[in-house]
């Protein structure tokens, strides 16, 4: 049935509430994409042109090639009737009806999610701020959420990728874009280890102005909490600050300097009630989160060969570069390169900038 679901989703005139309205009307998601024009009118409250729009352009769309599709560009998905499908995006009032993602979504903590979001134009205080407090929950199982656009979502990504925290980037497109484009290695760079990527989005989506606030209901909506580091009174951190309250989770803001415009939304939330983060602590206790600390989480290296315990000891202080490890360890290359790409497989170790590497 996963065909229909991409079908629907392939469908740019379509919205996901539209989806789950006939969804939940018929029960089958492949008798809802090929009811007749008279079936679609029985349903109670179901706009007559959406109806009549959803019919032309379905006519279009080959729901086998539409998989096959997605398929080809090495984009996974979870469609909605799916036992791994979030389950906490699934509580939202408009859930996506697919989440494709590149990257190890498996590997991330879905548990103990974490929202940061924030200005695109951030001020280095903002980024500062936001750097003191996830530096504080380094190498525990938590996992940042923010939407990969610049200013304080990319510091957040790039923040939990330094101290070894998983992190999920929502993008406001499908995945034949990248936006902004200067993130590119930052999608990399997630998609190869640090988390991933989702969207709801079809691969052939722009990332379209209206998007954006609608890719920031998954943002909040994937989370537990939301920190939101600096927004003024109109932006889209602020909508996706109020998202927060209405699907129920925590809000909480970092206080930022009163001179700064971007920060009078920061205090507005304050004033009603968003919980003052100073220190990660503070996030920790507004989520009643106890998070083991890193040394308790250190992976079990018992049943490593003698050759990836050679390169793990070797990777103990600090990063090396790949001719080093090849040197010391008198591995043949061919056979190291094998050694380095299972340890990083079994999140032992981590490919950094260039051919250096380091142990998690």
């Amino acid at each position: 049935m996963d065909k229909y679901w991409i079908a629907f989703s392939a469908i740019e005139q379509v919205d996901s509430s539209f989806v789950q309205r006939l969804y939940n009307y018929f029960g089958d998601i492949e008798q809802a994409y090929n009811a007749t024009k008279s079936e679609l009118a029985q349903i109670e409250g179901l706009s007559v042109k959406k109806a009549e729009n959803f019919l032309n352009q379905r006519n279009k769309i080959n729901p086998d090639n539409a998989l096959e599709t997605v398929l080809n560009k090495g984009i996974k998905f979870y469609t909605f009737e799916n036992s791994s499908y979030p389950k906490l995006l699934k509580e939202i009032s408009n859930p996506p009806t697919v989440l494709y993602y590149k990257g190890n979504l498996e590997n991330c903590n879905l548990d103990r999610t974490l929202a940061v979001v924030g200005s695109r134009k951030a001020s280095f205080n903002a980024k500062e701020s936001v750097e003191k407090i996830l530096s504080g929950l380094e190498g525990t199982d938590l996992c940042i959420v923010s939407g990969l656009a610049s200013g304080i979502d990319t510091t957040a990504h790039r923040c939990a990728l330094k101290h070894n925290l998983k992190t999920i980037g929502v993008i406001a497109s499908g995945f034949d874009y990248t936006y902004p484009a200067a993130n590119k290695d930052l999608y990399k760079e997630i998609e190869e280890g640090g988390g991933a990527v989702v969207t709801e989005y079809y691969p052939t989506f722009e990332p379209l102005k209206f998007r954006f606030p609608e890719r920031n209901r998954i943002v909040s909506g994937m989370s537990y909490g939301t920190l939101v580091a600096e927004a003024s009174l109109k932006s889209g951190a602020l909508i996706t600050a109020n998202l927060t309250l209405e699907q129920g989770r925590e809000l909480m803001c970092i206080p930022g300097v009163i001179t700064n415009p971007n920060t009078e939304g920061i205090y507005k939330l304050l004033k009603n009630g968003a919980t003052l983060i100073t220190c990660a602590q503070d996030i920790l206790e507004a989520l009643n989160w106890e998070i083991k600390p890193a040394e308790q989480l250190k992976i079990d290296l018992s049943g490593l060969n003698t050759d990836e315990q050679k390169i793990v000891e070797f990777l103990e202080i600090e990063e090396k570069g790949f001719d080093e490890i090849l040197n010391q360890t008198g591995i043949n290359t061919n056979d190291l390169l094998i050694l380095l790409t299972t340890l990083e497989l079994k999140g032992i170790i981590k490919q950094t900038a260039g051919d250096r590497y380091k142990k998690i």
